[in-house]
């Protein structure tokens, strides 16, 4: 009896522990969305402020505005997108796998749950003058306004405008490839994959048309080539095999570098691991190999000697040179501004020449690599280095108008004092400079594996295969800015799992 007695009570115990526990989880999963969904009341913008304007929406600028305490600024972001790019997993939504709305962050979202108002305007930004500190901007929607060109004044000016595909000047490349940048890269690279094979099925196609049409071409051979190329295989395995299977054998996929080898920022060993990995998945790497020209339907390669590749898809994933808007800003300080290709800054990121501009992400030239992770960062530092400006200026406020107020002599002495007080005070105030600290690279290879190069303890630990894929999946669903990405990004996975893409 005791022996059953004390069965029960264990029973009953585990039961309310269970029931309790998905309550609590089910509560703080509601809470937490309808916070997101339902964020408070913000302060208006305040003349007496400083005007902070922020170009872009990518990711420093995302960044920055995350960190950014708002109240010691009127905010404004300017960006033809109005929405934060999650780019690591574009290749993920280029071939299925996950939807466009999953990896896309509204920057009101953002701006929303910030203390003070953010003016968020969707606009391209035509011109900087960073002599008179304006900022010219153009509406780009078909419904253009009467006027759609503005003109607005700031005090600070955060550049992160990112770069545009680099074509090296390869005919060809703008009119006939796909990139990989943007959402729309990869929803057009989509329609003219699942195009390429409608119209390999179609009745009466050639063998050796088959063959061009699926034959798939990746230029490039860093990180998002790589994945491109291992999301494409996924697809045409787990997939095309399944519902196109008389297909299936005419598939091929390559792969083109110029360098002598792929991910040349990774390990030699993860570098051999995935070149060992694409053989087994059948995708040939042509490493050391330069693109001439590329045609509707061939692409032009030359190593030892040129040839011909026909293909019914090249996607470039080949690397990023300035915008126009960017050269424009650096030939108006071209004493400083002497790289052409990209905006110099300082330790404190801030622009040559151009104190008052701060430049963070692709659009810069520096010793980092121009990935998601540094440009993250830096918009985080900047968010820092803000809150110490605005700090550093309302003391330097105080103390000008300390300086130009009139009284007698008897309050003299008090008011030198105070002076002396704001001055030590500002004295205090030390910008450090930025420092990236470097977490690591991932990149996914296909066939449910990635690779990973990891500092720990001050050694970089490298590692291949299925349990790394399971950590990239991991370390990306963490990254992602909201509980809404998150979930969305989780659920087609699971989706493309049981249901396929």
């Amino acid at each position: 009896n005791k022996w059953r007695g004390f069965l029960q009570t264990l029973g009953r115990v585990t039961l309310v522990t269970l029931v309790g526990g998905k309550l609590v989880s089910a509560g703080t999963f509601w809470y937490i969305t309808y916070k997101e969904r339902n964020p408070g009341p913000q302060l208006p913008f305040d003349p007496s402020k400083k005007t902070l304007v922020i170009l872009g929406s990518g990711w420093g600028a995302t960044s920055l505005l995350k960190g950014l305490d708002t109240t010691d600024y009127n905010t404004i972001v300017i960006s033809p997108k109005n929405f934060f790019l999650f780019t690591p997993l574009l290749p993920s939504v280029a071939v299925g796998t996950l939807g466009a709305r999953s990896i896309l962050q509204p920057t009101r979202y953002v701006a929303r749950h910030k203390a003070r108002q953010v003016s968020v305007i969707e606009a391209e930004a035509t011109n900087v003058d960073a002599v008179n500190k304006t900022v010219t901007f153009t509406d780009t929607s078909p419904l253009r306004p009467l006027e759609p060109t503005r003109t607005i004044p700031y005090d600070y000016l955060v550049y992160a405008v990112g770069a545009e595909t680099q074509t090296f000047g390869i005919p060809g490349v703008k009119e006939r490839a796909c990139f990989m940048k943007e959402i729309g890269d990869a929803e057009q690279m989509q329609a003219r994959f699942l195009d390429c094979i409608e119209t390999a099925a179609f009745p009466g196609t050639s063998e050796e048309e088959k063959r061009r049409l699926l034959h798939m071409v990746v230029v490039g051979g860093g990180p998002t080539g790589i994945e491109m190329a291992g999301e494409l295989h996924d697809f045409l395995e787990e997939d095309l095999k399944s519902w196109y299977p008389e297909l299936h054998p005419y598939v091929r996929i390559t792969l083109v570098e110029a360098l002598p080898s792929v991910l040349p920022s990774f390990s030699k060993e993860l570098i051999a691991y995935t070149e060992r990995t694409f053989k087994e998945s059948k995708i040939d790497i042509l490493t050391g190999t330069m693109v001439r020209f590329v045609h509707m339907v061939v692409v032009s390669v030359a190593n030892i000697e040129e040839h011909d590749l026909a293909c019914g898809l090249v996607v470039w994933a080949a690397g990023n040179k300035a915008r126009d808007i960017s050269r424009n800003l650096m030939a108006q300080l071209s004493e400083h501004q002497t790289n052409k290709r990209g905006i110099l800054v300082d330790d404190h990121l801030r622009m040559l020449g151009a104190p008052s501009i701060f430049a963070v992400g692709d659009c810069t030239a520096t010793s980092y690599a121009p990935t998601a992770q540094v440009a993250s960062q830096q918009g985080a530092y900047l968010a820092r280095l803000f809150k110490l400006i605005a700090k550093r200026d309302e003391l330097a406020r105080k103390l000008e108008e300390l300086s130009n107020a009139n009284g007698g002599k008897d309050l003299e002495a008090q008011r030198n004092q105070e002076a002396e007080s704001l001055a030590k005070q500002i004295e205090k105030i030390k910008l450090k400079p930025f420092h990236y600290s470097h977490q690591g690279s991932l990149a996914y290879i296909g066939s449910d594996k990635a690779i990973a190069e990891l500092p720990i303890f001050g050694r970089e630990w490298t590692s291949g295969g299925v349990a790394t894929f399971l950590f990239w999946r991991s370390a990306y669903i963490s990254t992602l800015f909201s509980l809404r990405n998150r979930a969305l990004v989780a659920g087609d996975w699971m989706r493309t799992k049981f249901f396929g893409r």
